[in-house]
């Protein structure tokens, strides 16, 4: 009787031994051809579809970069001259309805895809354009800047996670620095425009603004021939488009490869949700500042995020022709095209260094980088003579000093983009899987809540401060001289 109990355990556990056998052959074969789909070619296709996309990204750019020149050349076009306090706020009213308008994309883009976001910051553009254009009155100009904010916070949330999923593995970091690109090449061709129309007399800064009205016309047209990403068909159980889009984006690939590419969809989508699936968005926020390791790795991705915008770099892209007007330069909003041409050609340097030298190496010495700019900036500010109360000059000669500003904020833009500006939006890639949706979110509160700060405050502060201690650097307020007549 023991005889045969023992054959037939021993038959047992054959066939366990064999069905683990196989299962591990099963995976190590998927794993194959899932590593094969991976290192196949980009096909037009997808890198189609990375530069529709990147439209958003270049939108971003456009939207935030135009205001620049239309600060000083709207004039009285709107019934009187712009006050301190409203230029910032109509500056400002754009990163509130980012703030509003990437949250709002973060939330709905799981449930219906992520064309639908795109598609409503497509309308948004052309509204808040149109409210711009066609203004009068301050509170008409101030409610179009907040509705265009909604499709910035929108585009530049949706359009790089949009990429990054229809992106081969290979190509990935290519063509989502291609939408980064386009954000500064979008701020490089507004800051082109504006410079263009400030020699027309009257309305030349409506044109300015209603041209940023076409790209969203354009990014909605070809949008419709965009295919879903593949993460969110297979999230919603549509298996067959999913495998017609993979075949898209990676036309020499087989079934059984394309099979493989979906089962790890699948996996991915049940690793990131499983462990969150009853749990409310409360407690996954509050296991965020439970766990010491959780919270270290959000608040280094936030710090990193708010380092970025409290630096100052976007009050250059918001009030450059305006200070390049305060140190002297008589034609600003060309000077103003320098910072942004320098912002797109570091752009492309960052996208070849950061994977050579890693985040932390560059991440160390461009923002030693920025500070020694600005320490610069700041000591030539002190010998520029500037009215504190009016930020006038108080005589027309300013020679050098205005030279080494203009300079310092050169080389202040190429360390920052080249290193933290790209770094700040990678910096989700440190939050653990099971909160990464809570903790981009976080940071991306972070961005747009830190931008309001320094974009509604930045003029307050160079006359509070004066233009040194806007640098950061603590001085004494210049003498209350009266401002030279021209």
């Amino acid at each position: 009787m023991s005889t045969v109990n023992n054959k037939e355990f021993k038959d047992v556990k054959d066939d366990v031994f064999i069905d683990k056998l196989e299962k591990v052959d099963t995976f190590s074969d998927e794993q194959a051809e899932l590593d094969n789909i991976e290192t196949t070619a980009a096909s037009k296709a997808a890198w189609l579809i990375a530069m529709t996309v990147s439209i958003g990204g270049f939108l971003f750019g456009y939207d935030t970069g135009y205001i620049s020149s239309v600060l000083v050349t709207i004039g009285t076009s709107l019934g009187h001259e712009f006050s301190t306090s409203e230029q910032e706020l109509v500056t400002s009213l754009t990163s509130g309805g980012a703030l509003v308008g990437a949250v709002f994309a973060g939330l709905v883009a799981d449930k219906y895809g992520r064309k639908m976001p795109i598609y409503a910051a497509c309308v948004v553009f052309v509204i808040g354009t149109l409210l711009q254009a066609a203004a009068f009155h301050l509170p008409q100009f101030a409610i179009g800047r907040f509705v265009v904010g909604l499709g910035v916070g929108s585009a530049a949330c949706i359009c790089p996670l949009f990429i990054a999923e229809i992106s081969p593995m290979r190509y990935r970091g290519r063509m989502v620095a291609f939408n980064n690109m386009s954000v500064t090449l979008g701020q490089l061709i507004a800051s082109g425009i504006g410079a263009g129309f400030a020699h027309v007399k009257g309305d030349g800064w409506r044109a300015t603004v209603a041209i940023g009205g076409a790209p969203p016309i354009i990014l909605a047209g070809l949008l419709y021939f965009c295919p879903e990403s593949p993460r969110q068909l297979v999230a919603h159980g549509r298996m067959e488009l999913a495998e017609a889009c993979l075949l898209k984006i990676y036309p020499t690939s087989t079934t059984q490869m394309r099979q493989a590419k979906i089962r790890s969809i699948e996996a991915s989508i049940h690793e990131q949700t499983g462990s969150m699936a009853d749990e409310s968005l409360w407690k996954t926020t509050k296991r965020i500042f439970t766990t010491p390791a959780t919270a270290r790795a959000v608040f280094t991705a936030c710090a990193i995020m708010a380092i970025s915008q409290l630096g100052g770099f976007n009050t250059l892209m918001y009030y450059s022709a305006t200070l390049f007007g305060l140190v002297g330069f008589s034609n600003a909003t060309a000077v103003a095209i320098v910072v942004s041409g320098t912002n797109f050609l570091f752009s492309i340097v960052n996208l070849v260094l950061v994977d050579r030298f890693g985040r932390r190496a560059i991440l160390k010495v461009t923002v030693l980088g920025m500070a020694i700019c600005m320490l610069i900036a700041a000591v030539s500010f002190h010998y520029i003579p500037i009215n504190a109360k009016t930020l006038e000059l108080t005589r027309d000669v300013t020679g050098w000093p205005a030279i080494m500003v203009l300079i310092c904020i050169i080389c202040y833009v190429a360390f920052f983009s080249s290193g933290v500006a790209t770094i700040a939006w990678i910096g989700t890639e440190l939050i653990p899987t099971e909160v990464r949706a809570v903790g981009t979110m976080l940071n991306t509160v972070t961005c747009w809540s830190t931008n309001i700060i320094i974009s509604s405050t930045f003029l307050s502060m160079m006359k509070g401060l004066t233009p040194v201690g806007a640098c950061g650097v603590p001085s004494r307020r210049y003498k209350k001289t009266t401002p030279v007549v021209r």
